[in-house]
């Protein structure tokens, strides 16, 4: 249920309201529009909770919320949310770049890169220190030492770091050195790992399975926000499909829907939905066209010699052409995309 408060409700009225859900046995979460507060009731007693409301000073009015996914639903907040983490915004008409290689290899490797991408535009630099790969004989990452490593690259740049997070226990080891935790495809729907970073005061990029619904998607991300975590970004990265011509299927209208049925933003992972270089820096400006609220692309000084993804990493100088390609897009579609450079 969503209780929706008059438009002079004081702090104080907000605070009892929420006060009276938690006494009910629900979950309360308040969540400030532009316009008015509204407080989304979560749990089964319904109509026991629209009678309570009816009477209670400051309350304009309580309603269903119909979608499966609460706290998601533009039905609770129909503002579009802006997610910071240090140098990184992504929504409300801001498409933050995230750009990095798949893998950090050593210092060099990714102090060079930071340097670059954040020269060409990006506002928060992606590496992975914990790697899970389909082969268990892959490179695994260097774990804490890599996340060492992206602590010095934003100290030397001050980009904000994106790294995933692979497992529960590893939570508070990588939001020491993160400024947003990534959950990758495989572990979209690891319930336990999602409300452990649901716990953390971090940014969170929920990248969607590739055999995922959206409603799934959507469902994965209400964990995190259940436990109070607000600062959720959604990641289209492609789904499974019968077609062979590229790693996975990249559909770009996830972005126009989710924008419909979500305030949440929406990053697009043009990487890994074609897992061709070649075909990455149209599908940035793609994304851009259709006012995504952010890509997460994979650049490397040497593709060739990468430790892993290199066939669909742009070098820097493509990764510069197509961030050109991107801001003169943005500009014609009126929102920001990437720094000022």
């Amino acid at each position: 249920m969503i209780i929706v408060m008059k438009r002079d409700a004081t702090g104080e009225m907000v605070q009892h309201a929420a006060e009276k859900v938690e006494k009910l046995g629900l979950k309360a979460h308040v969540i400030q529009g532009t316009e008015r507060t509204v407080i989304a009731a979560i749990g089964d007693k319904r109509e026991e909770m629209r009678e309570s409301f009816e009477t209670v000073a400051g309350v304009s009015k309580v309603v269903p919320i119909l979608a499966p996914y609460k706290v998601a639903s533009r039905e609770v907040k129909p503002e579009p949310t802006l997610v910071k983490a240090g140098s990184l915004e992504v929504g409300n008409g801001k498409c933050g770049v995230i750009a990095g290689p798949c893998s950090v290899e050593s210092e060099d490797q990714i102090v060079q890169t930071a340097r670059s991408v954040k020269a060409a535009g990006a506002t928060a630099l992606r590496g992975g220190a914990f790697k899970p790969r389909t082969s268990p004989y892959s490179f695994q990452g260097l774990k804490e030492e890599g996340l060492k490593m992206l602590a010095t690259a934003r100290e030397e740049t001050g980009l904000a770091i994106v790294t995933e997070v692979v497992a529960s226990e590893d939570v508070a080891l990588v939001a020491k050195y993160a400024d947003v935790l990534q959950i990758g495809a495989r572990n979209m729907q690891n319930y336990r790992l999602l409300e452990e970073v649901g716990r953390v005061d971090r940014a969170v990029l929920l990248k969607r399975g590739p055999s995922a619904t959206i409603d799934e998607l959507l469902l994965a991300a209400e964990y995190i926000l259940n436990e109070g975590n607000s600062r959720v970004m959604l990641c289209e990265r492609g789904i499974r499909t019968f077609e062979s011509h590229t790693r996975f299927t990249l559909p770009l209208a996830t972005v126009t829907y989710l924008h419909q049925k979500t305030h949440l933003p929406v990053v697009i992972d043009p990487s890994h939905g074609t897992g061709h270089a070649s075909l990455v820096p149209d599908m940035c400006v793609a994304s851009v066209a259709i006012k995504a609220d952010g890509i997460i692309v994979e650049v490397h000084p040497e593709p060739d010699e990468a430790m892993s993804d290199g066939y669909q990493s742009l070098d820097l100088p493509s990764f510069t052409e197509t961030m050109t390609r991107c801001r003169a897009v943005a500009n014609a579609v009126g929102i920001q995309c990437g720094a000022d450079v």
